[in-house]
């Protein structure tokens, strides 16, 4: 397939192709994914999720086999799904035996706690207490706000989990508009953490509709809506790419002032299809 990416800049094409090649792509880890993974570049991002109903052991059984493997693999440890302080240590035991430098810490889809941490904070402030390898510990953050927690709430979390974090990941979002204000909004008020943002991949429109509106960025969806040539392309197509997406944030990868790190790819375990859309994509940017 070929494609036309408009923009002018070359300083601005050359950064959204390296952010683009370089994403971390984001798995769950289901009995099938592994055997996926062969598409992708030895040497690649991976993150995996941690499941509500699978817990935290199997994304480390995934993340162990994808190390070695040699990707460079993110695990998620999600504050709700640690039993204890006896459980963290043995999580953090299996990770300092694996060659996995970066870890992302949420709160966790689950609606209650398995144990004694309730949100990402709590595990933050457990891991802060051990002595361990990591030199990359993300968090979560929302531009677009959370289903189930107040934005002064969220600000206030995102400001004391700083002090334990040196990137955050941004839910997923279609509109560069609220991005970019969202980014800057948090600048202005202090927050300094590298943004690496959450950016749909390429999705079947019901995968994307059902998913965004569990996730809540509805204010995205009307806003799709309301992009009638973006509206027309999906029910035309049945699918969503990013392309326009990244295209219009494309400026703000090269102000300091948003401090953009890079992409974190949502494939909904659609890697191959996924994969073959970032190489097309980064081959019409160069």
């Amino acid at each position: 397939m070929s494609l036309t990416i408009k923009i002018e800049s070359e300083t601005e094409r050359k950064a959204l192709a390296h952010h683009v090649r370089e994403a971390y792509m984001e798995i769950f880890p289901t009995a099938t994914i592994e055997s996926k993974m062969n598409v992708l570049e030895p040497r690649s991002y991976v993150a995996i999720t941690c499941s509500p109903s699978k817990g935290v052991d199997v994304t480390l059984d995934a993340a162990e086999r994808l190390a070695h493997r040699g990707f460079k693999v993110v695990p998620h440890v999600a504050a709700k799904m640690v039993r204890d302080v006896a459980h963290l240590r043995e999580i953090m035991r299996r990770l300092d035996d694996l060659p996995i430098t970066s870890i992302f810490v949420p709160g966790g889809d689950a609606p209650k706690p398995i144990g004694e941490f309730a949100c990402a904070l709590d595990l933050l402030r457990a891991m802060a207490e051990f002595d361990h390898k990591f030199t990359e510990i993300g968090v979560a953050a929302y531009p677009e706000g959370h289903p189930s927690i107040p934005p002064d709430v969220l600000m206030e979390q995102l400001f004391k989990k700083q002090e334990l974090a040196n990137y955050l990941v941004t839910q997923m979002c279609f509109d560069a508009n609220v991005l970019a204000a969202w980014l800057r909004d948090i600048r202005e008020s202090g927050v300094t953490l590298p943004a690496w943002i959450g950016l749909p991949g390429v999705l079947d429109r019901s995968t994307l509709i059902t998913t965004s509106l569990r996730i809540g960025v509805g204010d995205s969806l009307r806003y799709l809506r309301s992009r009638g040539r973006i509206a027309l392309r999906l029910l035309k197509s049945s699918t969503y790419r990013p392309d326009e997406l990244l295209a219009e944030m494309a400026p703000y990868l090269v102000e300091p002032i948003y401090n953009i790190a890079g992409y974190h790819i949502y494939c909904f375990n659609q890697v191959e299809r996924t994969q073959k859309w970032r190489h097309e994509f980064v081959d019409a940017l160069l």
